[in-house]
């Protein structure tokens, strides 16, 4: 009886991962596809897919360069956020569509979710509070509170704010270094 209990348990937990956060998106999400590796609008990649050590991606100017052996959502978030390095700062950038003359912090992430294949539509930073899963990931971790969101891939930061960075450029910037996490919510796509 036990061992039944906690093969249940233990499939209810499962479950409840791999379902979508209704709430990050204001509504129910359609059916996955799950021959292109998404689900709920979370990439689902097996862990055999990581690399056996860590590698980080590595700046070259103002953009960023993926590592060999990425998963590809993780290579296309970052070739699409390199698209978008540079823009100006525009508050509510980026949620009407996801192509905008700037972007605030999370209609970057939200862009740089997307281009991975992450996510269908833009969030603002309190969503992303619900989206994907509690805690830090493998190779994309957002960070967020109600008023603030930036994401590190591959162990790079792509952020809005300038904190702690000495260029003081606003608007999405691949940053030279990591900021403080406090205050701030974990949350990365499953399996990645």
């Amino acid at each position: 009886m036990r061992g039944g209990a906690l093969a249940a348990c233990g499939s209810a937990l499962l479950l409840a991962l791999a379902a979508p956060a209704e709430a990050a998106t204001g509504g129910a999400q359609p059916q996955p596809d799950m021959s292109a590796g998404v689900s709920g609008g979370a990439a689902v990649v097996p862990s055999a897919a990581a690399p056996a050590t860590d590698v980080s991606a590595q700046r070259t100017g103002r953009t960023a360069v993926a590592p060999a052996g990425v998963p590809d959502p993780v290579r296309e978030a970052i070739a699409t956020a390199n698209a978008i390095v540079g823009r100006p700062y525009v508050w509510g950038g980026g949620h009407r569509s996801f192509t905008a003359r700037g972007y605030d912090c999370s209609g970057a992430v939200s862009y740089l979710l997307h281009g991975g294949g992450l996510l269908a539509g833009p969030l603002d930073s309190s969503s992303l509070m619900r989206w994907g899963a509690p805690g830090p990931g493998r190779w994309i971790t957002v960070y967020t509170n109600p008023s603030h969101a930036f994401v590190e891939v591959a162990g790079l930061r792509l952020d809005t704010s300038a904190a702690e960075d000495p260029s003081g450029r606003s608007g999405p910037q691949w940053r030279p270094a990591r900021r403080s996490h406090a205050g701030f919510h974990a949350r990365h796509p499953i399996g990645l």
